[in-house]
């Protein structure tokens, strides 16, 4: 079994990051928004190379740390986990990489903060490979590879400076590479207002005869490069502590609430308890060395049983806060808002057949 790793979330260190992060969340409210100083402070805690091997410069984190992670983190700020999670989502992909050059160059200035790394990769799902052309197209000329097409959903995508993405050849072979966002024919569209996230600048970025060497290469070609194994797939529990940390900051926002009013107690402790049992079964699932109540659980069932108590527990809190929630810029107007995001992203369908079973009240939680 790999040795835990070195980064202690109990630091003095991380809690004053996690306290900074709370003071903040706020003002990330609109597209006129970034994270970029978030970003900053997580580099300036060491968050930045939680997913990044040793030998690079990062922390290495077992899965069942990086889940601790987010999940306390996206209780301070979800916003800023989920662009974590996206600059993660590529180191990963390059770390899982034959590319030594491309390790090497990458990694180490990834962690420092020095450079920002997305990913944009959901044109490259199964689900989208019955489309008669592709997304982006790619051509190879011995060394060079010429990528023509447009990559959506890109988060951060005016900030960073290497996007991970792919796109397939003319004999549906895919390959995967760290494009460089300054060359010639790379186009950042403007970013997209959302109901929420929008300061996440996420956007689509229009690759015009884009033309990389090899040594951005990180898959490929071979078929279907999204499941050669590098790590970051939509079946982890990283979007599940995403959910359950927005979960704890609305109970606290309850728990708070209560404070005043003693009859949002009956409320707040079965939400509490709820919480409590999940928490320990994703953490069982993550091989936490937690015992779950079902050992039986699986990364689908835990983020079904997220995405229900988010937007309940946000819902709660926003009826208890009455009127003032509803104000915008007010704590439980966001927490609603945000949790409704958990129904798009990297949501598998089962999960969201399970959520519009549940908001029509034919199956149980």
């Amino acid at each position: 079994m790999q040795n835990p790793s070195t980064f202690h979330f109990d630091s003095t260190e991380f809690q004053h990051l996690l306290k900074q992060l709370a003071a903040k969340t706020g003002e990330l409210n609109s597209i006129q928004n970034s994270a970029v100083e978030q970003l900053r402070l997580l580099a300036d805690a060491n968050v930045l190379g939680w997913g990044i091997p040793k030998e690079y410069g990062g922390s290495e984190l077992l899965n069942c740390e990086m889940t601790s992670g987010y999940e306390k983190l996206a209780s301070a700020c979800l916003l800023t986990t989920f662009v974590l999670t996206q600059q993660n989502g590529a180191c990963q992909r390059i770390a899982g990489s034959e590319n030594s050059e491309l390790k090497e160059m990458l990694l180490p200035s990834i962690t420092r903060g020095e450079i920002f790394a997305t990913v944009g990769i959901s044109h490259l799902t199964t689900s989208r490979q019955h489309f008669s052309k592709p997304a982006v197209g790619v051509s190879i000329d011995g060394d060079q590879m010429v990528f023509n097409g447009m990559v959506p959903w890109v988060t951060g995508a005016n900030h960073a400076q290497f996007i991970v993405t792919g796109g397939t050849c003319h004999d549906n072979r895919q390959v995967l590479a760290a494009i460089p966002t300054h060359l010639p024919g790379v186009e950042v569209q403007p970013p997209i207002e959302m109901l929420s996230m929008s300061a996440s600048q996420t956007s689509a970025i229009k690759l015009s005869n884009v033309t990389i060497d090899a040594k951005y290469l990180i898959a490929g070609p071979v078929d279907n490069v999204m499941q050669q194994g590098l790590g970051g797939g939509t079946g982890s529990l990283a979007t599940s502590a995403l959910a359950i940390g927005s979960a704890a900051a609305s109970l606290q926002g309850i728990q708070k609430e209560a404070g005043a009013r003693p009859d949002l107690l009956p409320i707040y402790e079965p939400l509490k308890m709820e919480y409590d049992d999940l928490q320990n079964d994703m953490y069982s699932v993550a091989d936490c060395g937690r015992k779950g109540k079902n050992s039986n659980f699986t990364s689908e069932v835990i983020r079904r049983r997220a995405n229900s108590l988010v937007l309940r527990t946000s819902q709660a809190y926003l009826a208890a806060s009455k009127g003032a929630g509803f104000v915008t810029g007010h704590p439980a107007e966001r927490a609603v808002r945000e949790a409704m995001f958990f129904l798009v992203w990297s949501c598998p369908q089962p999960v969201l057949q399970a959520a519009l079973e549940e908001f029509a009240c034919t199956i149980d939680r």
